[in-house]
């Protein structure tokens, strides 16, 4: 999720889709109701008009259009073969997409909470569950909870109408995000940079990973996305560029190589935060 241009209302002529059933089996915080935007040119999903949860170009529906998901995608610097990945939060499907597309030798679970998300799956042409991505819908917290040294790339990306739920941002979710992980394995978060608590979330993750943590603003700076490993300390100069690139087509590196190049120079130690 980032921060949207404030309109309390869509503005005239803005087509709002959701869909048509609802459920009441879970508490109404956990269900809100999003809605489409779709200005002709692209598609974007809301819970409010103040804060955008995905957006997809309805010609390239595979590209990366939010600038913080170009930054998640960076876990391919730290673990470029990844096979196993799961994923906190469906949203617009853009990184579960894009991972099912570029990504043909990795095997994909995405845990959304918000059944009514995943009833738009097909509005965002986020594809159909197969023998390599299915989409569970689960409590994100709940699911990490139960796996044990299981995943290669953890990304978490859970938003509700009100932000960070306080269950996906809890030192006991990031320690269980570390249990889940294999002994080489990457977390990878999204936080809202200019929340007030953003301290207090990069310290809980790095405790939970001993300190081998990093910081990296996205492009527009309203989200930060932190890096955190079980195994080797994250260091720049351990990447290689190449290699990080070379599971994706043409037009993706094209689009990555250069935001690959600035994660490696952003990159920020989060033991400065505890100084």
């Amino acid at each position: 999720m980032t921060p949207w241009p404030t309109l309390d209302q869509p503005p005239p002529g803005v087509s709002e889709t959701a869909p048509a059933d609802s459920t009441h089996d879970r508490p109404t915080a956990s269900i809100s109701q999003p809605f489409v935007h779709d200005d002709g040119q692209a598609k974007s999903l809301h819970f409010t008009m103040g804060e955008l949860q995905s957006r997809m170009n309805k010609l390239s529906p595979w590209q990366l259009e939010v600038d913080y998901t170009r930054t998640m995608m960076g876990f391919l610097l730290l673990r470029p073969q990844a096979r196993r990945i799961a994923m906190v939060g469906l949203g617009g499907g853009s990184l579960a997409k894009f991972c099912y597309r570029q990504l043909s030798n990795s095997h994909m679970t995405v845990l959304e909470i918000n059944p009514q998300v995943i009833a738009l799956r097909r509005e965002f042409c986020v594809p159909d569950d197969d023998d390599r991505f299915e989409v569970l819908q689960a409590d994100g917290a709940a699911f990490v909870a139960a796996q044990n040294a299981s995943f290669e790339v953890l990304l978490i990306d859970g938003f509700d109408q009100d932000g960070q739920p306080e269950a996906l941002c809890s030192q006991r979710f990031y320690d269980d995000c570390f249990a889940a992980l294999a002994p080489d394995g990457v977390l990878v978060v999204n936080l809202h940079y200019d929340s007030s608590d953003y301290p207090l979330w990069a310290e809980r993750i790095r405790r939970s990973f001993g300190g081998n943590a990093v910081e990296v603003p996205a492009t527009e700076k309203s989200n930060c996305i932190v890096f955190a490993s079980r195994g080797a300390p994250i260091s720049p100069r351990d990447i290689k560029l190449p290699a990080s690139l070379s599971r994706l087509d043409r037009q993706a590196r094209s689009q990555l190589k250069p935001e690959f190049a600035r994660i490696v120079w952003s990159m920020k130690d989060l033991s400065t935060l505890a100084d």
